[in-house]
């Protein structure tokens, strides 16, 4: 069976600047839900890559179940951000590097 994860790339808008703590702590509490609901395997931030804040790495049953995801994220749902997202499939041990 293939195994998939949803790659969210977050992009700054034009009122990214204008991110309140308020919306930082919201936007960190739905990165703590998403973590408890077993949804995130890898989130950051990026350095020098103009326009674009950070990503997460999901784990979802399907691209919609991602996707519901990713527009509940309160810095996308606010405005201050939107989102691409890309479907990944691991190579690894368990798949021998999908050979």
């Amino acid at each position: 069976m293939e195994k998939w994860l949803y790659v969210m790339f977050i992009e700054k808008t034009k009122t990214y600047n204008r991110l309140t703590k308020a919306a930082v702590e919201r936007h960190v509490e739905n990165l703590r839900q998403l973590d408890d609901g077993g949804h995130i395997a890898l989130a950051g931030v990026f350095k020098g890559y103009p326009g674009v804040a950070g990503m997460y790495i999901l784990k979802a049953d399907s691209l919609e179940e991602a996707e519901a995801l990713c527009q509940r994220e309160p810095l996308v749902a606010e405005g201050f951000a939107t989102y691409k997202l890309k479907p990944l499939q691991p190579a690894n041990r368990e798949n021998n590097y999908l050979l």
